[in-house]
């Protein structure tokens, strides 16, 4: 991730969404982020790839994180395949997160 706030969005990393991190030195941080999954969709035109953070309980995630100080950027849709909302990082830009309803490789 590139940002022209990148200390603004490394401490929102840290304090708000509370990312373990390691310092690989000068103060570079590198974050953890939680377990993953990966779906690959097909698209026209150039590739692309997108983060998306996951919850258990989007309207519950959402209020603990209002509550730390993040600001909600885009409320709850329904999707289908999940509920999707998306936080306002300090730079301006959006972080989605989602509360899934499809078949997951992690939980069986």
């Amino acid at each position: 991730m590139f940002s022209p706030a990148a200390e603004q969005v490394r401490a929102f990393f840290a304090d708000v969404l509370g990312l373990a991190s390691a310092d690989a030195g000068g103060g570079w941080l590198i974050f953890a982020l939680p377990p993953a999954e990966l779906a690959v969709h097909p698209a026209d035109g150039e590739a692309r790839h997108e983060l998306y953070l996951m919850c258990d309980d989007i309207h519950a995630t959402l209020a603990e994180l209002r509550d730390k100080g993040a600001e909600v950027a885009r409320g709850v849709s329904d999707q289908g395949w999940g509920l999707l909302a998306a936080i306002r990082l300090p730079d301006g830009g959006e972080l989605p997160i989602y509360e899934p309803r499809h078949p997951s490789p992690r939980q069986p």
